[in-house]
């Protein structure tokens, strides 16, 4: 079974009952899909261990079964495969299934806290501008060349993973970009995957729902780097703490990108307003229509890239200068009536201070700066008040509101949020449960000139609760709103 090479060596085998000169049709780690011939991984999960379903999963025609327990009833006919890690095991044996795509193409992933969306989607874009056959595995959407389609997860699961890059090895892509995170590492879908390079913007309170700590966080996102091989970079931004430790024991060749500190990549911003701004990188000066100083590091990065990608840095920064911002990400209009609308995905502590640090270092102090935020339920919660505490303090006026409540309670969520506000802030603050009145509050409130902000959900077009998802898009409701007030 040619599927199953390399897994002796990188997966500690235990038990193998049952003949390995099968084929099989399809992998499966969700029992309600196999079919006859399949392969089924029972995966232990937050929510349920596969390994309740091995007889399910029989039923339905699996002929191979992946387990980190052996059943106790083993059916004659069908072949058990015990290994200390399903995770692990599921990802290599897709490789191995699918081919081995991502050695017939340059992949290149992106990690961190803030940030990935944005640099792996605009690297695909900066490629496919300058001629190049690209795929993209992102937050947003799985691109092959033209197509697109929605995408589910950050990163999504081994089968899928292998199978897109299968299929773009077939459209004859050369270059993919992929976001990485940290459930992606830590549930080793990436193992299996060959990189020709990887990226760290930056790491700051996330996850802690997930992770037992921020220094297993941290640990798991360096992981990623000690796993390139000796061929690839590993471009880290010098000006994160942890960006030197990303490095530490990884054999990919070390870059470092920063605007501060010593680094390979350096820039600095020598103006910026809300249409963007100019930066000079090296010696050459761009203008970019990618607003703020988190921004200036992204554009950085994917300058530094598409550099050791081996494209011509004259080119690099002509197609640079044309991206436009990602879908939710610093999206920004004025309405008829004057008032700024911006949109990001702002939902850790960092990102939504970075994008109210942005917005006040271009306004003048005349105009009002209302915040609509919000927490996701069933989420980590340690970070809600610092959200609070956070947009109060840079906002001249914050209503908090619901993001994606899930299965809590509303309620409960907002007032963990007010936690965190500054007795001096109680005067700006509001809470309004309801996303669309908060935004709707906020048109009313705003005037010519003023800034509104609406963090927490970005590309987003849909609100989460009890298990069952609305249509809601923050872009779309709040144009609608602006138009109908008049604004």
């Amino acid at each position: 079974m040619k599927i199953l090479k390399d897994i002796l060596y990188k997966v500690n085998l235990e038990v193998v009952h049952g003949s390995t000169n099968v084929a099989v049709n399809n992998l499966h780690f969700d029992s309600r899909k196999v079919a006859l011939n399949d392969m089924f991984f029972a995966i232990k999960g937050t929510l349920s261990d596969g390994h309740n379903f091995i007889g399910q999963a029989v039923k339905s025609g699996a002929l191979v079964i992946v387990c980190e327990q052996m059943p106790e009833e083993v059916v004659n006919g069908i072949t058990y495969v015990q290994v200390s890690d399903s995770h692990k095991a599921l990802a290599i044996v897709a490789a191995n299934f699918y081919g081995n795509p991502s050695e017939n193409l340059k992949l290149v992933g992106v990690t961190g806290t803030n940030g990935k969306t944005t640099v792996a989607s605009l690297l695909y874009h900066l490629f496919k501008n300058a001629g190049y056959e690209v795929g993209l595995l992102s937050t947003v959407d799985i691109r092959i060349g033209d197509s697109a389609i929605p995408a589910e997860r950050t990163t999504p699961d081994p089968v899928t993973i292998n199978h897109y890059l299968l299929e773009m090895n077939k459209a004859g892509v050369e270059y993919c970009f992929m976001e990485v995170s940290s459930h992606g590492i830590a549930q080793e879908r990436t193992s299996g995957l060959r990189f020709a390079g990887g990226i760290f913007t930056n790491l700051s309170h996330d996850h802690l729902d997930y992770h037992a700590s921020f220094a297993e966080y941290r640990d798991v996102k360096k992981r990623f780097f000690d796993e390139l091989p000796a061929g690839a970079f590993a471009l880290v931004n010098a000006d994160d703490k942890n960006g030197p430790v990303m490095l530490q024991n990884t054999r990919a060749r070390k870059v470092t990108y920063a605007l501060k500190s010593v680094a390979d990549y350096k820039a600095k911003v020598l103006e910026s307003e809300f249409s963007g701004q100019l930066l000079k990188i090296g010696d050459q000066e761009v203008w970019t229509k990618l607003i703020g100083t988190f921004n200036a590091y992204n554009v950085l990065a994917i300058y530094a890239a598409a550099d050791l990608l081996g494209l011509n840095r004259l080119e690099n920064l002509k197609y640079l200068s044309g991206l436009q911002p990602v879908n939710g990400r610093f999206q920004y209009f004025t309405s008829i009536g004057g008032v700024h609308a911006i949109v990001d995905y702002a939902h850790t502590p960092d990102a939504l201070e970075n994008v109210l640090n942005t917005i006040n270092s271009i306004r003048t102090k005349n105009e009002e700066l209302i915040t609509v935020v919000g927490c996701g339920g069933d989420r980590d919660r340690s970070k809600r008040p610092k959200m609070g505490q956070i947009a109060a303090s840079l906002s001249t006026k914050v209503i908090f509101t619901n993001d994606n409540p899930r299965t809590e309670d509303p309620e409960k969520i907002l007032s963990e949020v007010e936690e965190g506000v500054e007795p001096q802030h109680y005067n700006k603050m509001l809470s309004i449960a309801n996303r669309r009145q908060a935004i709707k509050t906020a048109v009313q409130m705003s005037g010519k000139g003023d800034i509104i902000l609406i963090a927490g959900k970005g590309h987003e077009t849909y609100q989460e609760i009890n298990n069952e998802r609305f249509d809601f898009d923050d872009l779309k409701i709040v144009k609608e709103l602006l138009i109908e007030a008049g604004k």
